[in-house]
């Protein structure tokens, strides 16, 4: 048999509904809808795929978007700027800067001047740090979508061995935090770990977040374990037609896994979904 679709596109659908339903009940109590600024710079296509449909999904649900664009060649101090300026600016709940940035820019100062409150990506030391103590506050979005989904497909946690493959602080470590708080026992491996087929054929739930086309094979795989594929790659083939693959070999795993995200459909929606659910969260706040 093979193994079951996690379906995230169908998932981000749902919640992009109820989202759209909490807007238009929140709206007059506050006074107005809620509000993302998405700050890219430069011209990377696949950040303004990204960024477009970030701004496609914010009209669907009824967020006002403040997304700003700027040439390559902006300087730290005028993003920094812009940053202050939208924290004081009530009209907007959440801020994002769109990764990556050019080489100049040094991305980590950037986050650390959004207001933790208006903070959508999840990824400022304030909102890390209330994921480690177990407080409530803005999730990072691509984590917060891989347990989300779960969720939806009832896959128990407490108990089970998950192993995440992947060690960034985007996904690899607030999503082993998140499988933690799920009573999951968890384990992190990398590129570097010793023997990496050997822990994942222990996962009964394994998470694949590194980045590399293929990493995970069917041999790697325990039979009936859950398979969520984070990555991310394009390829292009001799053609020259390029398409996306994640970090799993979708095709022969999914004959030995009993649940399999696809990639694309997979966790991508999720993530934007969540940033629209983070935003729209910070917003509630207001009330």
């Amino acid at each position: 048999m093979e193994a079951k679709i996690l379906d995230g596109k169908a998932l981000a659908q749902k919640i992009q509904t109820e989202l759209k339903q909490q807007v238009e009940e929140l709206t007059p109590k506050i006074g107005r809808p809620p509000g993302l600024a998405v700050l890219m710079v430069g011209d990377n296509p696949a950040s303004a795929a990204y960024v477009r449909n970030k701004e496609r999904s914010c009209e669907k649900v009824g967020i006002t978007s403040f997304g700003k664009h700027f040439p390559t060649e902006t300087s730290q101090e005028e993003l920094t700027k812009v940053i202050e300026e939208l924290n004081k600016d009530d009209r907007v709940d959440g801020i994002l800067v769109q990764l990556p940035l050019p080489d100049h820019l040094d991305s980590v100062s950037l986050l650390h001047h959004i207001d933790p409150d208006k903070d959508a990506d999840g990824l400022h030391a304030v909102n890390l740090g209330r994921l480690v103590r177990g407080e409530s506050g803005l999730r990072s979005c691509t984590p917060a979508g891989v347990m989300r989904l779960m969720e939806e497909y009832q896959i128990p946690l407490r108990g089970k061995k998950a192993v995440v493959v992947g060690r960034s602080i985007l996904v690899g470590k607030p999503l082993a935090l998140m499988l933690l708080a799920a009573d999951a026992t968890v384990t992190i491996a990398h590129s570097r770990s010793q023997n990496l087929s050997e822990i994942t054929r222990d996962a009964d739930i394994l998470v694949a977040a590194a980045g590399r086309r293929d990493l995970i094979t069917a041999d790697m795989v325990k039979p009936g374990a859950i398979v969520i594929d984070v990555g991310i790659n394009r390829v292009t083939d001799e053609a020259g037609n390029s398409r996306l693959v994640g970090d799993v070999n979708f095709d022969a795993v999914k004959t030995v896994a009993g649940y399999i995200t696809p990639v694309p459909g997979g966790i991508g929606p999720m993530t934007v979904a969540l940033l629209l659910a983070n935003t729209v969260w910070s917003y509630s706040q207001k009330k």
